[in-house]
């Protein structure tokens, strides 16, 4: 009996540290997104998955603001909010849903202009670069619903089908990844992506080649032997 004890005592401490070094993983990002432009003032949310716990950044704050400990969410699967000094996003059930929904560990939602700007104009992005590639293939616009209502969940996890990263129409972007550097990398790249095909676009007379529909296929298998192992 003594040795459950201490391996729970164990099992909590250690619950505790990765629920630690979460927190300030998920600050750390969260600043990320203002330095790179991909929020402004308290929009956008960066959240990851510990054990059943979701933490999330919370509501109405700068992001300057909050530290590891601020860092409240809610546990899965019935989204009960854990107890804390600062309210969460008020997007969790969109969040929770996506955590539900996909075999993901980060998610990261910014409202980063160049992607809206396209968002808003076509029902998918155009695919101006092989980076299409590592959001799955081409990337889908979610119809645009009602800030924190199932709707808008509604519509991110069907436009998510099979991707890693969707616009949402008029809103924002939404990526997940195992990590969440890889959840903050596909927020970036689609961004990237239509400040490109935009930057192409105003040049008088001329309109951007796009890639042929087999082109981000070849471009998907070369990608998988790109980075370190792993």
């Amino acid at each position: 009996m003594g040795d459950g004890r201490r391996g729970g005592a164990q099992g909590a401490r250690d619950a505790h540290e990765a629920e630690a070094a979460a927190g300030e993983d998920l600050v750390a990002k969260a600043r990320r997104t203002v330095r790179d432009g991909l929020v402004v003032g308290t929009s956008g949310n960066v959240s990851v998955r510990v054990g059943g716990t979701v933490p999330v950044t919370p509501t109405g704050v700068p992001y300057d603001r909050p530290g590891p400990s601020d860092v409240r969410g809610a546990g899965l699967p019935d989204g009960r909010r854990v107890p804390g000094r600062l309210r969460p996003t008020g997007e969790l059930p969109l969040r929770l849903a996506v955590y539900r929904a996909a075999d993901a560990r980060a998610a990261v939602h910014a409202h980063a202009v160049h992607v809206a700007a396209v968002s808003a104009l076509v029902p998918k992005l155009p695919p101006a670069h092989c980076v299409t590639a590592a959001l799955g293939g081409p990337v889908r616009v979610a119809p645009c619903a009602a800030h924190g209502a199932g709707k808008l969940a509604e519509n991110a996890l069907r436009a998510l089908a099979a991707r890693t990263a969707r616009p949402l129409r008029n809103h924002g972007t939404l990526a997940y990844g195992a990590t969440l550097a890889q959840a903050y990398d596909r927020t970036a790249q689609p961004e990237w992506m239509c400040r490109l095909r935009l930057t192409a676009s105003s040049v008088p007379g001329r309109s951007p080649a796009l890639l042929s529909p087999e082109q981000p296929a070849e471009a998907a298998e070369r990608l998988r032997d790109c980075g370190q192992p792993g």
